[in-house]
């Protein structure tokens, strides 16, 4: 791939609140945003004003008219295989939203028209992107933690079910609820923290507890219930991820749950291991020693951070990506894919009532 000259030229697909948030961050980090493409006319009119873009009502339309270096894709889950595929066999290196796409079989046509690009895909794990997560990096690189045996994944929201009716709680538009949209992450950062082993089998259970009742407590304004509201996905759920060599991953992820919200991640190696909170600054690593007795050790992280993290960070990383013409290291279609497989894996298990095999997932 040749490389770009900075500042890189970006076109976004849907210009909802993610949109927007990655033309402010490409802005801020001294890039162009040129122009935006949205179903809706309110959209384009509030894209242009905020950003001084053209704007277009179709995807194809804009990738023909504008000469773009870059795409951010920001649509609903389902149309995210039309407008990623067509920036990619446009020629341009796109950034898109988590999950890859809303069905195992569409995500799997992105990752194959990623493979025959000239330009690549990366996907909005923005989790990655935190100062706990590189300092935790850099020890395994240098073999602090031995082998990562066992990773406890948890994002439990006590209430927080996005608008009902909206295309959040919408399984045609979404592929699920709270597996799909805020378990991706934990399942990502987890297998992130073991390497990506290979996926051989998945065990687990969804539940809708809280999205139909006409109780159902919000103090945070989530909810937002239309009249014509769909709710046809869950809310909560449970899982256990077998990995090559008996590594295994719990997973216990929300929208409402009658518990305390956590994000605690932690990490078990055979040599030492770890705790952060997802998308946090906290790290505390655990590990034991003889010298002078038989004693435990927690080091705690107190200093120091990048200096740009999570959706910033993540940003930044695409674009520079994007200057040097080159994949990058972080946040491939390719990992997309297996945390896709999972959450399939996830949703089979759970119609079945057991466990589930997959295939190799490298």
């Amino acid at each position: 791939m040749s490389t770009i000259p900075d500042p890189v030229r970006l076109g976004v697909v849907g210009l909802g609140f993610m949109g927007q948030t990655h033309a402010t961050n490409f802005e801020e980090l001294g890039h162009e945003v040129v122009a935006g493409t949205d179903v809706a006319e309110e959209a384009r009119d509030s894209f242009t004003d905020a950003y001084g873009a053209r704007t277009y009502a179709d995807a194809g339309t804009m990738y023909h008219e504008e000469d773009l270096d870059a795409v951010a894709v920001s649509t609903p889950n389902a149309f995210h295989e039309d407008s990623v595929v067509a920036a990619l066999e446009s020629g341009h290196d796109v950034f898109c939203e988590k999950p890859l796409a809303n069905d195992l079989e569409s995500a799997e046509r992105i990752a194959a028209a990623a493979r025959e690009a000239d330009g690549f895909c990366m996907v909005n794990f923005h989790n990655r992107v935190t100062t706990p997560v590189a300092v935790f990096k850099e020890y395994q690189t240098e073999g602090h933690f031995g082998e990562i045996t066992h990773v406890d994944a948890n994002y439990v929201r006590r209430r927080g079910i996005p608008g009902v009716g909206s295309w959040f709680t919408s399984e045609e538009l979404a592929g699920g609820g709270a597996v799909i949209d805020v378990g991706v992450h934990a399942i990502d950062l987890a297998l992130y923290l073991m390497e990506f082993p290979r996926v051989e089998e998945v065990f687990g259970v969804t539940r809708t507890e809280f999205g139909h009742r006409e109780d159902y407590v919000d103090p945070g304004d989530w909810y937002d219930e239309t009249e014509e509201a769909v709710f046809d996905v869950e809310d909560s759920a449970t899982a256990m991820i077998r990995c090559a060599d008996d590594r295994t991953i719990s997973l216990e992820v929300t929208w409402a749950a009658n518990q305390a919200d956590t994000s605690e991640f932690v990490a078990r190696g055979t040599e030492a291991g770890a705790s952060l909170e997802m998308g946090g600054e906290e790290l505390t690593l655990y590990g034991a020693g003889k010298q002078g007795t038989d004693h435990l050790i927690d080091s705690t992280l107190t200093e120091g951070s990048l200096e740009h993290t999570g959706w910033l960070g993540s940003d930044e990383r695409f674009a520079e990506a994007v200057v040097r013409g080159e994949p990058p290291e972080l946040n491939s279609a390719e990992h997309a894919l297996v945390v896709q497989r999972v959450i399939d894996a996830i949703y089979r298990s759970a119609d079945a009532g057991g466990c589930v095999s997959l295939e190799d997932t490298r």
